[in-house]
C-alpha cells in the first residue's frame, strides 16, 4: 500500500503493508464551488450572535485585528480584505493595526509577513508583531479562572474594536485552535501563557484534542477572549492543500465554537485496534517547520498506540528545533520520567517557556520510543533530546521492525494535526 505522507512542501512515499491501518480526516470530503474569499464574504454577511462588522465598526475610531503567525497557515488572502473592507465601509478613517499573535513563539520575518499577507497589504497596512517579553508594551486587563493574571498587548487593549482572523484544526491540549487562541495565548503577555500552560493544566484528562467542555486551559482562553474584549472573529476550515472550504464569522465564542463542530464531524477517526507501530506526520509545511510544532502531529500517534508501541514521525523542520528552552528541557533530563516528574513539582508561577511542549513529550516517551525521520543536519540533537533519529521512512521501519518485531501491527495518519483519534 503506497502512501504519500506530507513532508515540509512536498510528500515522502512508502509502501506499507496491506493490512496497514490508515487514520485520516474526511475534510477532502467537503466540496465547494466558491473561491475561499467569497466563502468568507458569505459567513460574514451572516455572522452568528453578533451584528455584522461593518456596524461594530461604524462609530469606532481604532480597530485591531489579530492576524496568526509564520506557524499558522492561515489563509489571510481570504479573509483580511473582507475584514478591512466591512471596517472601513461605513468609516473610511478608522485607524486599523494588525497585531500579529506570536504568542511565545519567535518574530516573525518580514519575508514571512510578506507570503502571509502578499505585498499589498504589507505596503498599505499598519502591522505590529506582538511580543510576550516585552513588559512596557503589555498590560493588565484582569485576572483568569485559574488565578494567572490576564496580561495582553497594549495594542489590542487600548482599541476600540478587537477583532480577529484565524483557522480551525484540531489541537493537542487546547482541543481546536482558532477562535479566542488569538487573545490566549496569541497577544499574551509570557506571564499569562505560563500560567495558562501550567503542568496541572496540560496533565489533565480533558487537556487533549477535540475537547473543549470541562478543558481548564480552554476555560482560561474563552475568558480571556470575553474580558479582552474580543467582538467579532472570522475563521476557516481549510483542506489538506490549505484551500478554505468553509468559513465562520460572529461573535468570538459561539462563531468558533460552530466551526470547531463542523470540523469535528470529518475529524474524528477510531482505530480498529492499538498498533505495535504508528506512523505521523505534522502536515507538513509551515507545520512541521520546527521539532517543536512536530509534537502535535505525535500526539496523534499516541492515542493510537499501544503500551510499549514504537512512534514514527515525519518532519522536515526547516526552522530546527523550534525553541531553546524546549531543546535543554530534553536533552539535559536524565530521563523522559525524571523530566515529566520535575514539572509535575512546579507550581503555576514557575512554569518555564516550552515547558507544556516538553511535558507531553515526555510523556509520550515514557511509553514509546519516538523515531524522528527529518534532516540529517538535525541527527545529534534529536538523540540528545531522548529520541531516535532517522534520515528516511525506510531506516525508521527498519528500526521499528527491530524493536517490534516484523509481525508489528502498523497504523498510518498521514496527517497527525488533522485528526481527532478516539
Amino acid at each position: 500500500m503506497l502512501l504519500q505522507l506530507p513532508y515540509g512542501c512536498g510528500y515522502l512515499e512508502y509502501n506499507f503493508p496491506a493490512n496497514s491501518a490508515v487514520l485520516t480526516s474526511h475534510i477532502d470530503s467537503v466540496i465547494s464551488n466558491k473561491a475561499g474569499i467569497d466563502l468568507v464574504r458569505d459567513a460574514m454577511d451572516k455572522p452568528l450572535n453578533s451584528p455584522p462588522l461593518y456596524e461594530l465598526a461604524r462609530d469606532k475610531r481604532s480597530a485591531v485585528i489579530i492576524i496568526s503567525d509564520h506557524t499558522r497557515p492561515v489563509p489571510s488572502t481570504d479573509i483580511l480584505p473582507n475584514m478591512l473592507h466591512d471596517l472601513r465601509r461605513d468609516n473610511p478613517r478608522i485607524q486599523i493595526t494588525l497585531l500579529v499573535a506570536t504568542g511565545c513563539h519567535r518574530e516573525m520575518r518580514n519575508n514571512e509577513l510578506i507570503t502571509k499577507l502578499g505585498t499589498t497589504t504589507c505596503s498599505r497596512e499598519k502591522i505590529v508583531v506582538h511580543d510576550a517579553y516585552d513588559s512596557n508594551g503589555n498590560i493588565k486587563i484582569g485576572e483568569l479562572p485559574s488565578g494567572a493574571p490576564l496580561v495582553i498587548d497594549k495594542i489590542g487593549a487600548e482599541c476600540d474594536l478587537l477583532v480577529a482572523e484565524g483557522f480551525i484544526e484540531p489541537h493537542f491540549f487546547a482541543g481546536f485552535s482558532g477562535g479566542r487562541k488569538s487573545v490566549l495565548p496569541g497577544i499574551c503577555d509570557s506571564v499569562t501563557v505560563m500560567g495558562n500552560h501550567c503542568s496541572d493544566f496540560i496533565d489533565n484528562k480533558y487537556s487533549r484534542t477535540g475537547i473543549l467542555d470541562n478543558n481548564l486551559i480552554n476555560i482560561d482562553m474563552e475568558y480571556a477572549a470575553c474580558l479582552a474584549k474580543l467582538a467579532f472573529i472570522v475563521n476557516v476550515v481549510i483542506d489538506k492543500s490549505q484551500k478554505t472550504i468553509a468559513a465562520f464569522a460572529g461573535d468570538a465564542i459561539a462563531a468558533h465554537r460552530a466551526g470547531c463542530e463542523f470540523l469535528r464531524k470529518y475529524c474524528e477517526t477510531t482505530p480498529r485496534a492499538l498498533s505495535d507501530i504508528v506512523i505521523t506526520t505534522n502536515g507538513g509545511a509551515p507545520l512541521d517547520q520546527n521539532v517543536y510544532q512536530s509534537v502535535k502531529g505525535i500526539t496523534a500517534a499516541e492515542a493510537a498506540a499501544k503500551d510499549g508501541a514504537v512512534i514514527i514521525v515525519c518532519a522536515e523542520c526547516r526552522d530546527g528545533i523550534g525553541g531553546d528552552n524546549f531543546y535543554h528541557q530534553l536533552s539535559e533530563c536524565t530521563s523522559p520520567e525524571e523530566l515529566y516528574s520535575s514539572f509535575m513539582n512546579i507550581s503555576r508561577e514557575q512554569t518555564s517557556p516550552d515547558q507544556w511542549q516538553s511535558q507531553i513529550l515526555a510523556r509520550i516517551m515514557m511509553k514509546h520510543d519516538v523515531i524522528f525521520v527529518t534532516r540529517e543536519e538535525l541527527r545529534k540533537k534529536i538523540t540528545n533530546m531522548k529520541m531516535k533519529y532517522a534520515a528516511t521512512i525506510e531506516e525508521a521501519m527498519r528500526l521499528a521492525y527491530e524493536i517490534k518485531g516484523t509481525k508489528a501491527s502498523i497504523t498510518v495518519i498521514p496527517n497527525g494535526v488533522s485528526v481527532i483519534v478516539r
